[in-house]
């Protein structure tokens, strides 16, 4: 038997970069906060998490293991965070009118 001739492609990602984006840019603000009370200088701890930030969205593109990773790190801090939402959405609609 012959082997088709089409070429086998992998489906596009579901998930948007802006996602993934996002999620490197809440770790990064965690690992800001960090360590800044961790009694670094602000400066430094900006410097820190920003090199942070672009090296994880850097490896998002380079390894799929990574943006895997960071897809469900930020399936879940984006779900957290829409249920915070929720939560509070919730509680202002019983003083609204």
């Amino acid at each position: 038997m012959n082997a088709p001739h089409e070429r086998v492609t992998r489906p596009a990602s579901a998930r948007s970069p802006l996602r993934r984006i996002a999620a490197a840019v809440i770790i990064s603000g965690l690992v800001f906060i960090l360590l800044w009370v961790m009694v670094f200088s602000m400066i430094t701890s900006l410097l820190v998490a920003a090199g942070f930030c672009v090296v994880v969205v850097a490896a998002c593109t380079v390894s799929d293991l990574v943006e895997t990773v960071l897809d469900v790190i930020a399936a879940v801090v984006l779900g957290v965070l829409a249920a915070i939402a929720a939560f509070f959405a919730a509680i202002f609609s019983f003083f609204s009118s």
